[in-house]
Formats: C-alpha cells, structure tokens, sequence
C-alpha cells in the first residue's frame, strides 16, 4: 500500500470516533441546557459543575481532538448557567479571557519562542547543536539520558524546557529511532514536575508570592517555606524517578508507548501524516564546533536575560531574539528581512498550541463561574484529619488541575481554604504546600490539555493526544508513589 492510501485509510479510520464524540457531546450539550433551565439553586451548581470537565474529558478520548473537545466542554458549562443565550456569555468569556494579562504574555513568550527556535533553525543552529551532539551520543540510552539532562539544565520555566529541549533534542532520537511521542514524553517530565524542585524558577517565583498572600507565612518569608517544602513536592522527585528509569531502559514501554516505539524501532520516529516545519526548514550545511556557539550563545543569553529580569521569560526571550539577530548579522548568515521573516514563520506554528491553551482557559472561566473548585473541596473537608490532609489534598487539587488545565489559576481560589485547613489541623505547612505543588506538577504533566503537554507535543513534532495518551501510565505511576508517599509523610509527621 502507498504512503498516500496509507495516511488516507488512517484519516478515515479516525471519522467514526469523531462523529461518535460529537454525537455524545451533542447529547450531553441537550441534556445539560435542560439540566440548566430546570436549575433554582441561585448560582450553587453542586454536582452539575463536574460536567463540562466530564465532557471535555470524554470527547478528548473518543475524538483526540483538543481544542474541539475544550470548546464543547465550554458551552456546555455556559448553556448551564444560561439555558436561553449562549452567543453573549461565549463572546464575554472569550473575550475576557483574550484581555487577560496572563493570556496575554503566554501568546507573546510562546510566539516569540517559536520564532526564536525557527531563527535558530534556519541561521544553522539546530542544526549545528544537533551533528554535534550526535557525534559525542553513541545509542538509544545515550540520547534519551542526554534529554533527560538537559531537561535538569534548562529549569527556569516549563515553556522554556518544553520548546527547546525538544526542538534540540529531535535529529539525536530521530537518528537513535526514538519515537516522537517518547521524546516529548520525557521532556514534558523534565518540565512542570521539575521546575517545582528549583527555587530558581517561574513556578518558585509565583508561588513564594502566592504563599505570602494567603497568610501560610510572613511578608517577606514566602521563599523560606517554599524552599522548606522542596523535599515534600513528592510529585517532582517520583516523575524524575520514573522518566530516569525509562532513559536507562529499566521501565518498559506501557500503553500506547508500545506502539509508537514499535513504529520508531520499525524506521518511522515520526508520527504518520505529521507535517514538522522545523523538519523542512533550510540549514546551514555547517557543523562544526565553532558553529555550534550560534546554537548555544542565544540559549545561555535567552537563560540568563531571564534570570537578570527576575526570572522573566518575556524579558529573556525579546533579548535573545536581539541578540541571535545581530549575532547572524554580523556573519551573514540571513539578512534581516530573512530573520523577520523567520521569526513570524516561528509565531506561526506556535497558533495552534496557543488556541488549544487560549480554550484551556476559556474552560477554566466557565468553571469558575459554576464554582467546580470550591463544590470539590467542600464536598471533601467532612471527611479531612490531620493524617490524611496531604493525601487528600493532591487527590483533589490533581483531579481539578487535570480537569482544568489551570496549574496555577485553581491555587488561587483553594490556597485561602487549604491554608487555614492546614493551620487548624496543625499540620506541616512545608508538608501541605508540598501536596499541593505536587497536585499542580501532576494535573500539569497528566493533563490532556495543559500548557505543558501542548507545548511539548508541539516542540517534539506529535500530536497533542497520542502525546498525552503515550506519557498517562508513566504519569499515573509518579501520581501512586507521590500519593503513597504522602500518606506514609502525613501519619508520620502529623
């Protein structure tokens, strides 16, 4: 059979899923706007607030088509707060979440990173990196233990690691007939789960200030407690546990893994039917260790920019593209108006990440408004003691981030609650902020539609949903050990 027929047979394959999944979805929207118009209780939507994230998750599995599956969860929650017009609370939504500032330095950092690896790639860079690289790699283990260390090294933010590892890390596994899927696998563990264990981070920065604010510390000590909580963020330690052992070949492929490696091993590391710009974009046919400096002077600029501006992404990203345009300038690489042009290709392929994240949090909203976070959490505080509060708090707060997407935004709400839960019951705060963070790491790794896997499928060149599906059973082991081990912390400490 042709390749052709091939991709074709496999696009056909895919339509009784999708019309299933939009048949559910189209009877759960019917059933929820009359769930809706028969709904008295003055905004308190109990058990109801679970069924977006239900329908999300259900039209994900059948269809592994994201972005539908997100907007369909969204209207289901707004025909639930409003059975008799959904256009204008859909437009208030959209249009709220697009005028938020977070929103808004996402679509920047993102955009502006994927012009920053497409200008690495089309001035030689990637290139360079990757037949270096290549040379000093010598099989399979090496390459992935080599993603996996440089997942350690670039630890200030999750987008960050997940754009550029991955795009770096490409050519060495396609070489070694790793799978795309594993690649980006790994990386996305390398990602969230250990930004966390690094005080030097994003996730550092903003959670310090978030503790301040909810009174778990004094002004000024919200850096001390969250260095205090580095050794119970068990989520982080277990997901890097789990992705070593899968490098060094000592956890076999489980799941949906088995088959893509089976096509990988087989001369196919890339998925079928995968368009990859960054594939068909012209390099410099140079790869020396000289040329290599294009590579890693923009890399070392884009980390340390970051770090100067006080762990600021947007700031590093703007100083790095400056800077990797004067430095191809000045060799001649590309002319300006080739770098330009390369730099909005870049933005370009970063669009449909940025629209699955953008519905990700138009999700987040219509949650927020049918109070999801607060229903799970009362519903849970009868049952808490002392002992089983850590436990109990990464159960819940890793079903809510997964089924929101929102790893930082849910903190917001359940901090001022949690807090006070751990204070009262006289439990460990360094031991409660660690459950938490370890909730946020896990719903952000096991997601199917969070920043973090997106941006990962994205850089390593798969798709979002065999992604998500190929790295669950890896997830779900670091999610059981990071619960065993916070029950085993909880009856100890408490």
């Amino acid at each position: 059979m042709s390749q052709d027929n091939t991709l074709a047979l496999g696009r056909n394959e895919k339509w009784p899923s999708l019309w299933l999944g939009l048949a559910v979805c189209a009877a759960a929207i019917v059933g929820f706007a009359f769930l809706g118009l028969n709904h008295q209780d003055g905004g308190d939507y109990g058990f109801l607030s679970l069924l977006p994230a239900t329908a999300v998750i259900t039209m994900a599995v059948l269809t592994r088509k994201t972005v539908e599956s997100l907007l369909a969860g969204s209207l289901v929650g707004l025909l639930l707060i409003d059975p008799t017009d959904l256009v204008s609370p859909l437009a208030d939504v959209t249009l709220k979440v697009m005028m938020d500032e977070t929103i808004a330095w996402l679509i920047l950092v993102c955009g502006m990173m994927g012009g920053l690896i497409n200008l690495l790639a089309r001035g030689g860079g990637v290139f360079s990196f990757g037949s270096v690289m290549t040379r000093l790699i010598r099989s399979r283990r090496g390459a992935m233990v080599s993603t996996v260390g440089l997942g350690l090294v670039v630890f200030i933010d999750d987008y960050l690691n997940s754009l550029a590892v991955s795009s770096s890390m490409k050519k060495i596994t396609d070489t070694y007939k790793i799978s795309r899927e594993k690649l980006a696998y790994i990386v996305d563990s390398t990602a969230a789960p250990i930004c966390i264990l690094v005080p030097v981070s994003t996730w550092a920065v903003f959670f310090a200030s978030l503790l301040e604010e909810s009174g778990a510390t004094d002004a000024g000590q919200g850096m001390s407690l969250y260095i205090q909580s580095i050794p119970y963020m068990m989520y982080g330690w277990a997901a890097l546990l789990v992705v070593a052992l899968v490098a060094f070949n000592r956890l076999p492929d489980l799941g949906a893994m088995k088959q893509a490696e089976a096509r990988a091993r087989a001369g196919q590391p890339i998925p079928e039917g995968w368009q990859d710009e960054a594939d068909h974009v012209p390099s410099r046919p140079v790869a020396t260790w000289l040329s290599l400096l294009n590579f890693l002077l923009p890399m070392l600029v884009l980390v340390f920019a970051s770090v100067y501006y006080e762990i600021d992404l947007l700031k590093g990203v703007l100083v790095a593209l400056g800077f990797t345009m004067l430095l191809y300038s000045a060799q001649r690489l590309l002319s300006f108006t080739e770098q330009v042009e390369a730099t909005l290709d870049g933005f370009k392929v970063m669009l449909h990440p940025l629209a699955t994240v953008c519905a990700g949090f138009i999700l987040k909203e219509v949650n927020d408004q049918l109070g999801m976070t607060s229903y799970i959490i009362d519903t849970v505080t009868p049952i808490l003691t002392p002992a089983l509060l850590p436990a109990l708090i990464f159960l819940v707060m890793a079903a809510v981030v997964f089924s929101t997407a929102s790893s930082w935004g849910v903190f917001v709400i359940s901090l001022p609650i949690v807090v006070p839960l751990g204070l009262a019951m006289d439990v460990p705060m360094p031991l409660v902020v660690g459950a938490l963070l370890s909730a946020s790491a896990f719903g952000s790794h096991a997601c199917f539609f969070s920043d973090s896997t997106v941006l990962s499928a994205q850089g390593a060149g798969c798709d979002t949903m065999d992604h998500a599906l190929t790295q669950l059973p890896y997830a779900l082991i670091g999610g059981v050990l990071t619960l065993t081990a916070l029950l085993i912390g909880g009856f100890w400490l408490t």
